[in-house]
């Protein structure tokens, strides 16, 4: 058993773009197959650049503002409510459009060959 506080994380840099910020409440090797359970938070304009993962695959879930993903060249809509699965090796980036930041829980799970 594992249990952790979100408001007693420290914030960490978004690999993709350090000045997004994010709290790890699982790391890779606290449960099998997953490689992170995350909660991110994008400041208006945001962005995370594209880029894809070999070895898993991400849910993300919108907590509050809005924004889009652009996922292998479609667009989708970012609101409150919304869940996306992104498959390995699916090229992806999300963004934050809205006047409010954007704030995402999202998994990854690691896929085999």
């Amino acid at each position: 058993m594992k249990q952790t506080a979100l408001n007693a994380l420290p914030e960490e840099s978004v690999s993709h773009n350090p000045a997004i910020k994010k709290k790890v409440m699982l790391r890779l090797g606290d449960l099998p197959h997953l490689t992170n359970f995350s909660q991110a938070r994008f400041a208006p304009g945001q962005n995370a650049a594209a880029h894809a993962h070999a070895d898993m695959c991400e849910v993300f879930f919108v907590e509050s503002g809005s924004g889009q993903i652009l996922i292998d060249g479609q667009l989708y809509l970012l609101s409150p409510g919304i869940c996306i699965a992104v498959e390995a090796h699916e090229l992806h980036e999300v963004q934050n459009t809205g006047e409010q930041e954007l704030v995402l829980t999202y998994f990854g799970l690691r896929v085999t060959a």
